[in-house]
Order: structure tokens, then sequence, then C-alpha cells
């Protein structure tokens, strides 16, 4: 007994030398983040930094500003000043002019309204497809799949999209080839006899973009149905509505923000294109964008004109999607209502 209780006093002052040890080390840290707030010029300089909460928002806010424009917005700037000079890049003891024609050569010229216009009409008809193909997809994975093979299912879908544009441009030349997959699938169906000639079409150009954009498409149409609380269709359900009623008065329009979002890139995007038109288009396909691109492919003062042609592309691009968010705004609350 006497031995235990010896053995007990000494474990109590071994633990007690830890908690000293460790409440020293502690003071010590206390001790040295204390010197680092009495220190008058760290006093200083947090005081003027965070005084009030507008400082707090600015040097938070300071970073991200500056990156959004020098990354961003410079650029695009930069596009419109090159816009209006008669010449760039700049020649040694020249300076460039100030002009207009560079703009107005895009309203005379008809060769330059064509692929303009086709572009527009393209990428909307582009969105549209996109839209009808993914919407069911992206319904059946928020309404049909369970939570814990949903994002495995994403993951599928995501894997196409780790590898970049003109891979994925090059997988469809492969399948829609005289040799291709399709081909092959239609010959063993015994459709054709011959090679169907998909490629450099613009059912080839079509097929390329939608599966180059139908990922920006299905992700906020997914984000939006899977937000859809159940109970409102099984309450639709109790009150006799029937499926297609169910979809358009409650489905269609509490999803109208995915739609907004999703249609706003596809379009976005399909305008600004270049590569894959290139390998996927042919002739009758040419679109704006293979049209500036030639003005900085070529020798001369052409890049003032390119950059007028792509602010063009620009400003009617975001026109058009602020018009159609717009619509979209007003068509969703009458819905609601």
């Amino acid at each position: 007994m006497a031995r235990q209780t010896d053995d007990r006093q000494d474990m109590t002052h071994v633990d007690a030398d830890k908690a000293k040890f460790g409440t020293a080390r502690s003071a010590g840290k206390r001790s040295l983040w204390g010197a680092l707030m009495t220190n008058g010029l760290y006093g200083t300089v947090t005081e003027t930094l965070f005084k009030t909460p507008r400082r707090q928002f600015v040097l938070l806010a300071s970073f991200p500003l500056f990156w959004v424009f020098f990354a961003h917005l410079g650029p695009i700037l930069q596009m419109f000043w090159i816009s209006f000079l008669d010449s760039y890049p700049p020649s040694v003891g020249q300076e460039p002019q100030f002009t207009l024609d560079n703009w107005a050569i895009f309203f005379r010229e008809r060769i330059f309204i064509i692929p303009f216009f086709r572009t527009l009409a393209f990428a909307t008809v582009l969105t549209l497809s996109t839209l009808l193909i993914t919407y069911p997809v992206a319904y059946f994975l928020a309404k049909h799949v369970s939570r814990r093979n949903q994002l495995l299912l994403l993951l599928l879908l995501l894997i196409p999209f780790w590898v970049g544009e003109i891979v994925r441009t090059y997988a469809i030349m492969i399948l829609l080839g005289n040799n291709g997959a399709v081909n092959l699938i239609l010959k063993w169906l015994g459709l054709i006899e011959r090679p169907v000639p998909f490629m450099y079409t613009s059912f080839s150009l079509g097929m390329g973009i939608i599966y180059l954009t139908a990922l920006y498409m299905l992700l906020p149409l997914y984000s939006a149905l899977e937000k859809i609380p159940r109970n409102y269709l099984e309450a639709a359900a109790d009150l006799g509505a029937g499926a297609w009623t169910r979809f358009w008065r409650i489905t269609l329009p509490l999803s109208r923000e995915g739609i907004a979002s999703g249609c706003t890139l596809v379009f976005l995007i399909s305008t600004g294109y270049y590569a894959t038109p290139v390998l996927l288009g042919g002739p009758n396909t040419t679109v704006f964008a293979e049209t500036i691109a030639g003005f900085f492919h070529v020798a001369g003062d052409e890049w003032p004109t390119g950059a007028a042609f792509s602010s063009i592309m620009l400003i009617a691009t975001l026109a058009i999607t602020g018009l159609f968010l717009k619509l979209m705004g007003r068509d969703g609350k009458g819905m609601m209502q």
C-alpha cells in the first residue's frame, strides 16, 4: 500500500510538471502575440486599415477588383481603344490617328454582315437545341437519381471536359468521319450502303458545339431543378394535376433561373468559338469568329479592323443576352402568377 501511494504521488508530480510546462508554453505564445498586439506600429497599421467597415471592404475587395480589371476588363478596353486607330501596332516614328473607318467597314461590306447574322442565328438555334437535349438529363439526375449516385453521375459527365477543346473536337471528327462510329452503325443496321458525309456541314458543326457546351447548360439546370421541393409536385398531384400540368405550372417556372443562366452561357460561348468551326465547318458555315481572326492573321494594319469587328460582336451578344434575361424575368413572374 505504501508503494502504491508513492507511485501515485510520483505520477501526480509528473502531471503537475507537464501542466506547468504546457502552461509555460502557452504563456510564451500569448506573450509573443501580446507583444505584437502592443507594438505601436502594428496597432497604427491595423487601426488605419480596419478602423471602419468601409475600409475593411475596400481592403478585401482590392485584389479581386484588381484582377477583374486587368485580367478581364483591361483587354476589352484596350480592344475598344485599338478599334478607333488607323494603324496598330504603331510604326516607329508614326503616331496612330483616330478614325471611325474600322467600324464603318462592317456596315458597308455585305460580305461581313452575312457571317455576323449567321453566327447569331446559329448560336440561337444551338442554344435552344442544347436546352432541349440537356433538360431531360438534368431533370432525371435531380429527381430520379438518389443523392448518393448524383455526384457519381455528374463526375462521369465531367470527365470529357477534363481535356481541351481541340481534343474533344477531334473526337467528334472521328465519330462523324466516313469510317466513324455513326456511319459504321448505320451500315450495320442496313440503313445506308455508302458513308454519309456528315463532316464539314452545319450538322457536324452543330453537333460539335452542342457537345462542347452541354455541360454549361446541364449544371445550372441541375442546380435549379435539384432545389425544387418534392412536396410541391406531390401536393399538385394530390390536387389532381397531371404530369404535364405539374411540369408546366411548377417545374418549368421554378427552373427558369437555371434556364436563363444556361442559355446565356451557351449563347455567349457559341458565338466565340473559333477552332471548332474551322475544324468541323465548311465553306457555307463560316462564322464571324473566323472573319475576325482573318484580320489578325494577315500582314498590314488590319488589327484595328479586327478589334472593331470584335467590339461589334461583343456589343451585339451582350445586348441579346440582356434582352433575353429581361424577358425571362418577365415570363417567370407571369408564369408564377
